[in-house]
C-alpha cells in the first residue's frame, strides 16, 4: 500500500511538472490523490529522502527536477513567489540576490536573501540557503519592488534604487562595507536619481548619509544629489559612522580618517573596492 501511495505521489509530481508547476501543498495533494494525512505524509517522506522532493515549509513541497538532482533543488527563484504565497507574506528578492539579477554581483552569491515583514527562519534547500531580513513597513518601499519573470512565473524583485538603500540598511547581510562598495560601483549606473531620492524618504536617516557618500566616494554626484535634497527636508543630520560597526566601540576603532561635512559621515577606514 505504502508503494503504491508512493508511486501515487510522484506520478502526481510529475503531472504537475509536465503542467508547468514545481510545487504543491499537502493539502491540494491529498485531495487530487484520495489519500490520508498519513499516507501523505510517509509518501513524500520517502520522496525526500530520494531526493525527489524538497519541504522548505510545513506543508509546502517543491519537486527537484531530475537535472538539479546533484544541487538537492531547483533554484529558489523557480519556487520563492509561491513559497511567500503559502506563508501569506509580502516579499521581495533584496540585497546581494537581486543585484546579482541586476548584474551587479561581483562575485558568487551564496545565499539566496528575501526581505519580508515576518521574521522567518532560513530555509535550506539543497545546495542553497533561502535567508530573511526584516522590514515592518513593506508598503512604504512598494513603488521599488517590480515583477522579474522566472522560468516557472514571476518573482518580486527590488529595484537597483531599493537594492542600493538595502545593502547599505543591512550591512551585515551584505558581506560589509568593501563589498558593499564594489556591488554599488557596478550597481549605481542603473540607479534613476529620482526614483533613488523618492525611495530614500522610507529609509532611515543614517542610511541615507552613508549611502550618499559613497555614491560620493563612486562618482555619481547626480544620484548622490537628488538624494540629498530630499534628505535636507528632513531636518538637521546627526554624525554618523560610515562603517556600523564601528558606531558601538569607537574607542577600540582606527581614528577617523576623514569627516564628509556635507553628509555629515565619520570614516574610520575608506572602503576598498574589489577590481
Amino acid at each position: 500500500m505504502i508503494r503504491i501511495e508512493r508511486s501515487a505521489l510522484s506520478s502526481y509530481a510529475s503531472s504537475l511538472l509536465a503542467a508547468g508547476r514545481g510545487v504543491f501543498s499537502a493539502d491540494e495533494a491529498q485531495r487530487e490523490i484520495g489519500i490520508s494525512r498519513g499516507a501523505f505524509l510517509d509518501a513524500a517522506e520517502r520522496l525526500q529522502r530520494r531526493g525527489q522532493l524538497i519541504r522548505p515549509r510545513r506543508g509546502f513541497y517543491v519537486v527537484v527536477q531530475p537535472q538539479y538532482a546533484k544541487m538537492g533543488a531547483p533554484p529558489p527563484e523557480w519556487y520563492i513567489d509561491a513559497l511567500m504565497h503559502h506563508e501569506k507574506q509580502p516579499y521581495y528578492v533584496g540585497l546581494l540576490a537581486a543585484a546579482a539579477a541586476h548584474g551587479a554581483s561581483h562575485q558568487a552569491v551564496m545565499e539566496f536573501q528575501v526581505v519580508t515583514n515576518k521574521l522567518l527562519p532560513d530555509v535550506e534547500a539543497g545546495r542553497t540557503r533561502i535567508t530573511f531580513s526584516y522590514r515592518k513597513d513593506m508598503a512604504t518601499v512598494s513603488s521599488g519592488v517590480e515583477d522579474r519573470k522566472t522560468q516557472s512565473g514571476y518573482m518580486q524583485l527590488s529595484s537597483p534604487e531599493l537594492t542600493a538603500l538595502d545593502l547599505v540598511r543591512y550591512p551585515q547581510s551584505s558581506a560589509g562595507l568593501d563589498n558593499i562598495a564594489t556591488v554599488l560601483a557596478e550597481l549605481s549606473e542603473r540607479l534613476k536619481p529620482k526614483k533613488l531620492a523618492s525611495l530614500s524618504v522610507a529609509f532611515e536617516k543614517a542610511v541615507v548619509q552613508r549611502l550618499g557618500h559613497l555614491l560620493g566616494r563612486l562618482g555619481h554626484l547626480r544620484a548622490a544629489e537628488a538624494m540629498f535634497t530630499a534628505l535636507s527636508a528632513r531636518g538637521p543630520l546627526s554624525w554618523v559612522e560610515l562603517d556600523p560597526k564601528q558606531a558601538g566601540d569607537p574607542d577600540l576603532s582606527p581614528p577617523p580618517s576623514e569627516r564628509d561635512e556635507r553628509w555629515r559621515v565619520i570614516v574610520r577606514r575608506p572602503p576598498e573596492i574589489d577590481e
